[in-house]
């Protein structure tokens, strides 16, 4: 059976993956993927190996931590990190594996 869930997707520095992980364990994330990603922007392109690869991050939530996540990472990160954050609608088989239990 199909769920309807939202897929938070987190490009950033690659020095932000503890801080940006403490942050969805914080809010209850069951799961994420990473992987390394390329690219350019409004900051230009990475200008060189020691500062590392950024990375991509995907989750997939409710909507209201999605909602969250993306409210904590423009607070946290924007100002003064290469960071960008997005979500969209999903709809996910096994939809159970992706949110919290509800409390009884």
């Amino acid at each position: 059976m199909k769920v309807r869930l939202k897929k938070v997707t987190i490009v950033a520095e690659s020095l932000l993956r503890t801080q940006l992980l403490k942050l969805l364990a914080g809010q209850g994330v069951t799961g994420h993927t990473i992987t390394l990603a390329e690219g350019s922007g409004s900051r230009g392109v990475r200008a060189s190996e020691w500062e590392g690869r950024n990375i991509q991050i995907d989750t997939i939530v409710d909507d209201d931590t999605a909602d969250l996540l993306m409210r904590e990472i423009a607070a946290r990160f924007f100002d003064h990190f290469a960071v960008i954050a997005y979500s969209c609608d999903v709809e996910v088989l096994r939809g159970e594996k992706f949110v919290r239990p509800e409390a009884p």
